[in-house]
């Protein structure tokens, strides 16, 4: 006998969709995953922005005198307020009110680097705010941009950077009269080398150097932005496995989607070894179902299962397949551990306590209690994925009929439990002595399909629950 169920090949051939539908799941999860990406990036970002700023603030002590580093330290301080805000802000997809914050950053840096400082008492020919090498400084907010804006940002933060940075240039130019005689001091200090004295002129902006910063930065920033476009496919990409794989979950056990998940064709090899399976039924189920209305009875299987299945995920086990009124499980599938008998017996025990909370619960709402056998048995059994294109684990053995009739068993005994005396005996040489407490043996019991008799050990009904 073999029981089996559907494995679908999601991990090996996903399709991609580009452009998803905007009220399809898989956009609405994608998007979930992105929200939730963003937000770790921009918390992150806030935090290496604060970071930054801390040893830039240190540094400056030791490169600016006072009190002229009072106003550096303060234009820090509004960065670390505006990285904060755009924390709040921040969003999946356009926000002018962000992109608004990012241009106030870059407009707050260029304006403290290449503007007067009031609180400074040297006579500087404006030029000079150009020649301390501030612009380095911008690397720091675009590099904090990439761990939470898309590629189209980090692009524009480059280009606006550029922009400010070439039109407060312009602006200097054009307004701003330089200091006299310093320009003739340089070229009558250096008269047979102009090169020179332009190179130490104060009064020069080298517009060659300016230009050549600018386009370094904008080579940066693109690169940087195909990297950040990149890193968001891979996001995506495995926005769409991790959907794939929850779906997956809502269909196998986690232990078959993580064999799934993690390698090649997992359950192609044939295994055989010993396994426990362990066979659930609701006892009478036909007859409840045929005095009551459709949606009730689905609507009892659908709480019955999700009991079921919990204490099956919770114990390691492996949900093979749900069979009406009832359901296949087996421990040591696809892989075998050191406790397979343990962890199925301990299941039995948490899937027996939330029958009879929930039982409680029924009758509190004035319906009537269900029964439910339990059957296992632990023995060899082989394992193998069969099919072409649609493929089914298949668990096959005698082990798998044994199980199925001990649970059929539990009515001719009166029990809610019977297990074979191998299973016992399995039990005890893993350890689980606590786990056989309550069991009675049944000797020389006959089991259809089982040319010999076996010893079984059951697990009495209460006197309430009893099979009439």
């Amino acid at each position: 006998m073999a029981r089996a169920h559907p494995i679908r090949s999601l991990f090996q051939q996903r399709r991609q969709e580009d452009f998803p539908q905007t009220d399809s799941p898989e956009y609405q999860y994608t998007e979930a995953v992105l929200a939730r990406h963003k937000a770790e990036g921009l918390e992150l970002a806030v935090r290496v922005r604060w970071f930054a700023m801390g040893v830039i603030a240190v540094l400056l002590l030791f490169l600016v005198p006072f009190p002229e580093v009072l106003y550096y330290e303060a234009i820090l301080g509004l960065l670390c307020l505006n990285g904060w805000l755009m924390r709040r802000v921040g969003k999946v997809g356009q926000s002018k009110l962000e992109l608004g914050l990012i241009f106030f950053d870059l407009f707050l840096m260029t304006l403290g680097m290449v503007g007067p400082n009031p609180l400074s008492e040297q006579t500087w020919p404006h030029a000079m705010q150009y020649r301390f090498e501030n612009f380095i400084y911008f690397f720091v907010l675009l590099a904090g941009g990439t761990l939470a804006y898309s590629w189209r940002t980090v692009i524009a933060i480059g280009t606006w950077t550029a922009g400010l940075w070439l039109g407060a240039l312009m602006l200097s130019l054009w307004l701003v009269e330089p200091l006299p005689g310093l320009s003739e001091g340089m070229i009558g200090a250096f008269p047979d080398q102009p090169d020179m004295a332009l190179l130490l002129d104060p009064n020069s902006y080298r517009v060659e150097l300016r230009v050549q910063e600018i386009a370094v930065f904008l080579i940066v920033a693109l690169s940087l932005a195909v990297s950040v476009r990149r890193f968001n496919g891979l996001l995506r990409s495995n926005a769409a496995l991790e959907r794939e794989r929850t779906n997956l979950s809502r269909y196998f056990s986690p232990n078959v989607v993580e064999a799934l998940s993690t390698n090649d064709e997992p359950l192609k090899k044939i295994r055989n070894h010993d396994i426990a399976v362990l066979f659930v039924d609701i006892v009478g189920f036909t007859e409840f179902a045929a005095e009551r209305r459709p949606e009730e009875v689905i609507e009892t299987l659908r709480e019955f299962h999700v009991l079921m299945e919990t204490a099956v995920f919770s114990h390691g086990g492996t949900l093979d397949k749900y069979l009406g009124d009832g359901l296949m499980v087996t421990f040591g599938t696809p892989e075998p551990t050191e406790r397979d008998a343990i962890n199925a017996l301990e299941c039995v025990h948490d899937m027996m306590e939330r029958m009879d909370v929930w039982n409680n619960d029924r009758i509190a709402r004035g319906l009537i209690p269900l029964r439910v056998g339990f059957g296992a048995h632990y023995g060899p059994a082989v394992l193998a994925d069969i099919g072409a294109n649609r493929l089914e684990f298949a668990v096959v053995g005698n082990t798998v009929n044994v199980a199925s009739r001990l649970e059929a068993l539990t009515r001719g005994l009166n029990a809610r439990l019977v297990i074979s005396d191998g299973m016992h005996d399995e039990v005890v040489s893993e350890g689980g002595h606590d786990c056989l407490s309550g069991l009675r043996r049944f000797e020389d019991q006959d089991i259809r399909g089982v040319e010999r008799k076996l010893t079984v050990w059951a697990f009495e009904r209460p006197a309430e629950q009893s099979i009439s």
